[in-house]
């Protein structure tokens, strides 16, 4: 008998239908004897209706009141699924964040959790229930609802295992676990058995978008094992844990790539002290998050400061840095959104000197040209043409012996077939 938290995204609950299978799920769970705590996050699209709702009333409403009202996304769903198991014979009891003992502190729309008092949840589970818990959301000490931001339910969901103990938080979605790397974008990537927790932060921190990077920091701070799982079919998927390292370690786990950010070029700077302290403090005053930077001195004694940053930043992002380059007199900016940041990722890389000469003159032997570079001890980052992307993430997956013998192939299944495969072997 395990105590397992389970997850489950939007697309796992975006239906009535989907609705009753993620119930079904938990049903066969609790009667293997497993004690069974589901997270959910909203139906579908629910929260971009949510937003478009506030648009149409109030163009800048307060975070405030934005974080009251896409708190009620994940209410839905978890009293949707209370009420299924119920309708099967089953106890269940939806809790919302709050009532589930997650205290966050104040920052509306991106709330981190300072505390987690599970004992409510413990006391439904020794009376036998499935507890369901919103994800996404908590309670400030003075009472306000707060959501937690990008990744909220899957950090949810690894809070709440910590906070009960579980033996295994389970983090389910419409992936059938980890890969090597996008398989719609390298069709030979293969799927990853066990990851470590240093690997899986730097990939999900680099653009894998199958679990948030706020997750697993904070499964690691924890010691939180995590299954990333498919919610369609019941094959096993892929362990994130801590992992000894051994001998026969492979030098890469996988490759990242991410073409959501944008790169601008300040030239004509003077050349001296202070120039990079006065544009960084400006964009970090305006809440811009900075990736990768480079800094070129001419012959002239001027300077030329490149930067990254994520593209949902984009206004604040340049009108921040017209407001600074006009205050430092630069010649010119420019900027290039066709970018896209490529990340080869592996605790083995830190043992095996060669890897950036290996990648370098891989992408140089397939014409890719290399604009920016970034490293840290398990990973290199290179920013390249948005076009090249594909080519270079492939070509990389290839250098460093990554490529399955089979070829993935995306499939789309109907609420039916879901179904189907659901309710197989049961």
């Amino acid at each position: 008998m395990a105590l397992v938290v389970a997850k489950f995204g939007g697309t796992s609950v975006a239906s009535p239908e989907r609705i009753q299978n993620v119930a079904k799920r938990l049903i066969k769970k609790k009667e293997a004897g497993d004690r069974v705590v589901a997270v959910v996050s909203a139906m579908g699209k629910t929260t971009d209706e949510l937003v478009s709702l506030a648009d149409a009333v109030n163009n800048a409403p307060t975070k405030r009141e934005m974080d009251m009202l896409l708190s009620t996304g994940e209410q839905v769903s978890m009293a949707l699924l209370a009420m299924a198991i119920q309708s099967m014979g089953h106890r269940a009891v939806s809790f919302t964040g709050w009532q589930a003992g997650i205290v966050t502190d104040d920052e509306f729309s991106r709330a981190k959790i300072e505390i987690i008092n599970a004992d409510r949840i413990i006391d439904e589970l020794d009376n036998g229930a499935i507890v369901v818990v919103a994800g996404f959301q908590g309670l400030t000490h003075s009472g306000d609802i707060t959501t937690l931001g990008r990744g909220g339910s899957d950090t949810t969901a690894v809070a709440v295992a910590h906070g009960i103990g579980a033996d295994i938080c389970e983090i389910y979605s419409d992936v059938d676990g980890v890969y090597s790397a996008d398989p719609r974008v390298a069709p030979r990537a293969r799927k990853l058995d066990v990851v470590s927790y240093d690997d899986m932060l730097e990939l999900s921190s680099e653009g894998a978008g199958v679990l948030q990077s706020r997750a697993v920091e904070f499964a690691r701070k924890f010691g939180v094992v995590i299954h990333a799982r498919s919610a369609f079919s019941d094959e096993p998927g892929t362990i994130v844990k801590e992992v000894a390292p051994t001998m026969e370690q492979a030098v890469i786990t996988g490759i990242a790539h991410d073409t959501s950010e944008m790169k601008v070029t300040i030239r004509g700077l003077a050349d001296e002290a202070g120039m990079a302290a006065r544009i960084f403090s400006t964009l970090a005053s305006n809440k811009v998050s900075v990736d990768m930077i480079i800094q070129n001195a001419s012959s002239d004694g001027k300077a030329n400061i490149s930067f990254t940053f994520p593209g949902s930043q984009r206004d604040i992002a340049l009108d921040a840095v017209d407001q600074i380059s006009k205050e430092l007199n630069a010649s010119e900016v420019l900027v290039d959104d066709n970018i896209a940041k490529v990340s080869i990722v592996g605790t083995g890389m830190k043992s095996s000197p060669g890897v950036a000469a290996r990648a370098f003159k891989a992408l140089a032997e397939n014409k890719i040209n290399i604009v920016m570079i970034s490293t840290s001890p398990i990973r290199l980052s290179v920013v390249v043409d948005g076009d090249q992307v594909q080519d270079a993430i492939q070509c990389l997956h290839t250098e460093f012996g990554l490529d399955s013998d089979s070829v993935f192939e995306e499939t789309q299944l109907s609420a039916e077939e879901i179904a189907a495969k659901m309710n197989k072997g049961r």
